[in-house]
């Protein structure tokens, strides 16, 4: 490729891809539930727009191109709800999601004073390694307002984790 990937800030001018980013990367999850009418699936692209101008958004980029996401905000109990993580199927496996974790993590405890980090789904083992790999632990299950069944996670911020 020759290109490294960078991680930085969402723009609005990022909403269209992260739009389309995560309509193809949900598509597996969906399929793994049998519910194609999960919350990213069926976000409209206004709906994005209005979460990268107000929350805590970041974008893995390979040259101009938006190849992965996440986002986050503080909920009124401290935490960070942090949510929609998603890379590229042909840039899985390569440690994006757990920078693009790490960024969104930084901001929201340097910037916006989160005391935890909180995030919820499904059940795709490959998620919950990743998630489980970068120290967050299982603290419960709910459901999900798509009716999919959500696994919870958690850890303090601060509780940093290096891996690659």
């Amino acid at each position: 490729m020759g290109m490294s990937v960078t991680i930085s800030a969402a723009t609005e001018q990022d909403a269209e891809q992260i739009f389309r980013l995560q309509y193809l990367c949900f598509q597996g999850e969906a399929a793994l539930h049998g519910n194609y009418r999960i919350d990213p699936l069926v976000q409209t692209l206004d709906s994005v727009r209005e979460e990268v101008a107000a929350d805590c958004v970041y974008v893995a980029r390979l040259g101009d191109e938006v190849v992965g996401s996440v986002r986050g905000r503080v909920t009124e109990d401290g935490a960070a709800s942090i949510g929609k993580l998603c890379v590229h199927p042909r840039l899985q496996g390569h440690g994006i999601g757990a920078r693009l974790l790490r960024a969104a993590e930084s901001a929201l405890a340097g910037e916006r004073g989160a005391k935890r980090f909180r995030l919820h789904t499904g059940r795709s083992e490959s998620n919950l390694r990743l998630y489980r790999r970068v120290g967050y632990e299982t603290v419960g299950t709910a459901q999900g307002a798509d009716g999919v069944p959500m696994i919870v996670l958690e850890k303090p911020a601060g509780a940093y984790v290096t891996t690659a």
